[in-house]
């Protein structure tokens, strides 16, 4: 881990730690002692994608380590350069889902919206790393119509908060956004999709705890592990106030090369949610956005991991490989 020293760094809550987070790839690099990696950037991906990275985050890498599996999901390397056929910058057909501002609709009775483009991290695979969130976003000055929309789809019985993160709003926001839904009574669920947790978790504060746990719609909170190495004890406390709160907790992981593309790593991730209560869902292969190749695994070699993941666990702590497609009714289970 980093020197206590730097691991020390004490804010005032979470919105002080999100606004001291770290976008300087040299400064990332000096606090892990591998300032003779700084070559390895790729400062024109920088421009349009800029690195982002919590304290928090960096508090669980090992320092020392340029392969670590949480550097690695967070720093800008040079192979992000590589142009790849069938790598694109919108891997999924967000852009083709826009049913109006802010709202995709792909699948039947589910609506997700995009609340922000803002996140505490920037994941270097995230497949929305391209998505133009100035012109998708209902919260700039749509929320209205967006309500509106919802309210006449009667077949909608969930609502997915996505984004960007969600939980990267405040909750005076986020309550209001729930208030408005808690009055269409169609819509019995709320999904909110998430990395905070893990990246910041003085993200869950009590005024998070309270509009949840007063919901009248039941809240599933999916938040997005990669690696064991993510679910420190600090972690762990946020995710058990969130599940006392009355959220129901799942974890979606991505399958990464250099991350977690060995059982080992997919085993040990599978018992550490199950140590702290959140079921291990899908993995998912990755989805091919353009400046992520060199995290791809290959399909083959996921269902082989999934095999072995089997042959040490419990089916109940084995997640779904699956592979999102676009045009596609539902996710596509490959294992």
């Amino acid at each position: 881990m980093i020197p206590q020293s730097q691991a020390d760094v004490i804010f005032a809550d979470w919105q002080d730690e999100l606004s001291h987070a770290i976008k300087n790839p040299a400064i990332l690099l000096q606090m892990l002692g591998l300032e003779d990696r700084l070559q390895a950037i790729d400062a024109e991906s920088l421009k349009n994608f800029p690195l982002r990275v919590t304290q928090s985050y960096i508090n669980k890498m090992h320092y020392g380590d340029a392969s670590d599996p949480l550097l690695r999901q967070v720093f800008p390397l040079i192979d992000e350069k590589i142009k790849v056929e069938g790598f694109s910058a919108d891997p999924v057909g967000d852009h083709l889902a826009i049913s109006s501002p802010g709202i995709l609709h792909k699948y039947q009775g589910r609506a997700l919206l995009l609340t922000t483009g803002a996140c505490a991290i920037h994941c270097r695979y995230c497949f929305r790393r391209h998505f133009p969130y100035s012109e998708s976003n209902p919260l700039a000055s749509q929320w209205q119509q967006s309500i509106a929309v919802l309210h006449c789809d009667n077949s909608i019985r969930e609502v997915i908060f996505s984004g960007g993160d969600p939980l990267a709003l405040t909750d005076t926001k986020l309550a209001a956004m729930v208030e408005d839904l808690q009055k269409i009574p169609h819509i019995k669920r709320l999904r909110i999709h998430t990395r905070l947790p893990l990246v910041l978790p003085k993200r869950v504060s009590k005024s998070l705890l309270n509009w949840i746990s007063s919901s009248s719609l039941r809240v599933v909170m999916v938040i997005h592990a990669n690696h064991a190495n993510e679910i420190d004890a600090e972690t762990a406390e946020a995710l058990l106030k969130l599940r006392n709160a009355g959220s129901e907790l799942l974890n979606q992981a991505v399958l990464l090369r250099g991350v977690n593309d060995d059982a080992d790593s997919l085993v040990a991730l599978s018992e550490r949610l199950s140590e702290v209560q959140v079921v291990p869902y899908y993995l998912h292969l990755l989805d091919k956005v353009q400046g992520a190749s060199h995290f791809n695994v290959a399909e083959q070699q996921g269902i082989e991991l999934i095999a072995a993941m089997r042959r040490e666990l419990p089916g109940y702590l084995v997640p779904r490989l699956v592979r999102e497609q676009q045009g596609e009714a539902s996710k596509t289970i490959i294992a």
